[in-house]
């Protein structure tokens, strides 16, 4: 059985979300503790409601937006990326080869904000582009690579994340 968008989930990992888009392998949940996840239609979750209905009526942006409204109103639980502990009020420092230079030296937590928020608009990108109505099916594989790849190049900056469910994945993790 597919679920429908706006069926709601409990995944041992993520705990409890909404499934906001789906494709023939990949759910899109949102989850209140852990945010925007992709799952495999075949993970092991228990079913809370399921919605039949496939038909996506509402783009998947409205959902999400919808659905980040209702809990900033209704609900004290935002998203929030920890970085590891080992980084917290640490500094960033960059040292140019030039001595003549000056370097520069940045607070780790304000870089590692930086790094959350290029996550999170590229993960917006992706929903987008999955969600689109007027890209064909090879253009959005396509397109899909390029966001792959896009994570792949961003998996350096995982060891600042605390939690690795937060982590950039490329192609070579699934």
């Amino acid at each position: 059985m597919v679920l429908g968008i706006g069926s709601r989930i409990k995944h041992d990992a993520f705990g409890i979300g909404v499934v906001t888009n789906v494709t023939s392998k990949l759910y899109w949940v949102t989850f209140i503790e852990n945010g925007l996840e992709t799952i495999d239609v075949d993970d092991d979750f228990e079913i809370v409601e399921a919605v039949n209905d496939a038909v996506d009526s509402v783009s998947f942006y409205e959902v999400e937006r919808i659905f980040k409204q209702l809990l900033n109103t209704y609900s004290d639980i935002s998203e929030i990326i920890p970085i590891a502990d080992k980084w917290k009020g640490g500094t960033l420092t960059l040292h140019p080869a030039d001595s003549n230079l000056q370097g520069k030296d940045i607070p780790i937590d304000a870089f590692f904000h930086k790094i959350v928020m290029v996550r999170d608009r590229v993960r917006v990108m992706e929903q987008k582009i999955n969600s689109s109505k007027t890209l064909d099916d090879q253009d959005k594989i396509d397109l899909q690579q390029y966001i792959t790849r896009i994570y792949g190049s961003l998996t350096t900056f995982n060891v600042l994340f605390k939690n690795s469910v937060h982590n950039f994945k490329g192609a070579g993790k699934k």
